[in-house]
């Protein structure tokens, strides 16, 4: 895969895809991260990317030639269709099966904005997708192209160590994942319940599988509400209803 980031503050992706799986993932040959300051991209003499809105109103906004200009430079000599991304608050709210959706990819482009917004016609006529983070504003959208950017690149193939990690990643299967314990199995009298000890594996998954229901349950029953339920976990989750009343 190849990602490529447009930012006007590049530096600030040095530490994030030196470190960790990002950087393991670029080591392997995995994928190529590539980024871009657009600013180069301005076309006029003080290499300004911004300007006032027409209509008037607060702040600045950026300005379409740069853009267009350097996705033009970072597609012509590839006979792919990347996926464009604008990180923006307006755009649709990121989840895992976007990260699944997005991880089959062989090229994606982020434009992370900054000041108050982006000339509409980027919207328009270039991107493919708009990405939010959440229902919240920061100062511009390279922290959500980080972000982004670690979720999609743990799913490529070969990237995490055990290939069922991500499989079995909260939110994968449509619930958040159970409770894990390790060593000690008793530390300081708090234990670890007695069915992860037994080395009976049907009883142990069906236990993480119950354990799954309950935590999504009690932490994001939204979550149920977008899923077929087979008729055990249909049973346990009145069983919860029941403990609560």
């Amino acid at each position: 895969m190849k990602i490529d980031i447009l930012s006007l503050f590049p530096a600030m992706f040095d530490g994030v895809f030196g470190e960790s799986i990002l950087k393991k993932a670029a080591e392997k040959g995995a994928v190529k991260y590539t980024v871009t300051d657009f600013r180069q991209f301005a076309n006029n003499k003080h290499n300004s990317v911004d300007d006032y809105p027409y209509g008037g109103g607060a702040g600045m906004v950026l300005k379409p030639e740069p853009i267009f200009r350097a996705v033009q430079h970072l597609t012509e000599k590839t006979d792919s269709s990347p996926r464009v991304v604008l990180m923006c608050p307006q755009g649709e709210r990121f989840n895992q099966k976007k990260a699944e959706e997005l991880s089959k990819e062989e090229h994606i482009i982020f434009i992370c904005g900054h000041y108050e917004g982006y000339d509409e016609r980027i919207r328009e006529h270039l991107i493919t997708d708009e990405i939010s983070i959440g229902d919240f504003v920061l100062t511009g959208g390279e922290l959500g192209a980080m972000v982004v950017t670690d979720s999609v690149v743990r799913l490529l193939p070969e990237v995490l160590g055990n290939d069922e990690s991500a499989v079995k990643d909260s939110f994968s299967s449509g619930l958040l994942e159970h409770p894990h314990y390790t060593r000690p199995a008793d530390y300081e009298g708090m234990k670890v319940p007695e069915v992860l000890l037994s080395g009976n594996h049907a009883r142990i998954e069906e236990w993480r599988m119950k354990e799954s229901l309950r935590r999504t349950y009690t932490r994001r029953p939204d979550l149920l509400e977008q899923m077929e339920l087979s008729d055990q976990q249909l049973k346990w989750l009145k069983e919860f209803k029941n403990n609560v009343e």
